[in-house]
């Protein structure tokens, strides 16, 4: 039997409440469904806030490095978890680039210009990762779709992190989908997802 060197990663990236944890785990759902071996990061955020690091219109740099790294180090410890298998999947909730684009509508938020050679230091940082994933799912902000009442977002800085997202990604990502709030551009991203996944268990 031949086993991959490294797992299939789909990171999943957009701004908040706009489905991302949900897509992660249909998508995770239907691949355990297919018997291929599968885990998922996440709560990152939290445990930023739980250490006492900044978060989204008051990131920094120091809190967007942390994200970064803990999201590798996740990553890393998450494949490492994996049953050997001829394909094995990790579900990275908040890709490396996410933590990019959070960080960008924090400055701008902000009205802040941050040091050239820090801002090059994250993206460099950030963009040593993109070519790790396989797939990665970005969420399309949807203003119409109602969030919760228990979340005291604010509404600029929400559509800021929607805007970086996708400038980033139509700049520099080469294997990404737009994931809009509609049930059927969902359902083709958990498609395309085991697509990927069916695909690299034929290599």
């Amino acid at each position: 039997m031949v086993t991959t060197d490294q797992p299939i990663r789909i990171g999943v990236m957009g701004t908040h409440s706009t489905g991302k944890t949900m897509l992660l785990k249909r998508t995770e759902m239907e691949l355990r469904a297919h018997g291929i071996p599968v885990t998922r990061t996440g709560r990152i955020g939290r445990r930023a806030a739980t250490i006492g690091l900044p978060k989204m219109q008051n990131h920094t740099a120091a809190s967007t490095e942390w994200v970064i790294t803990q999201g590798i180090a996740d990553e890393l410890a998450a494949a490492a978890q994996l049953d050997p298998a001829p394909v094995q999947v990790v579900l990275a909730d908040r890709a490396a680039l996410d933590a990019l684009a959070y960080f960008h509508a924090a400055q701008e938020w902000r009205s802040e210009h941050p040091n050239r050679l820090e801002r090059e230091r994250l993206c460099l940082l950030a963009f040593t990762q993109a070519p790790k994933y396989d797939l990665l799912l970005a969420t399309v902000l949807d203003t119409a779709v109602p969030v919760a009442p228990k979340h005291d977002y604010d509404a600029r800085y929400r559509v800021l992190v929607d805007q970086y997202t996708h400038r980033i990604l139509a700049e520099d990502a080469d294997a990404h989908q737009r994931v809009t709030s509609d049930p059927l551009s969902q359902a083709r991203a958990v498609e395309r997802a085991l697509e990927t996944c069916l695909k690299g268990s034929a290599v």
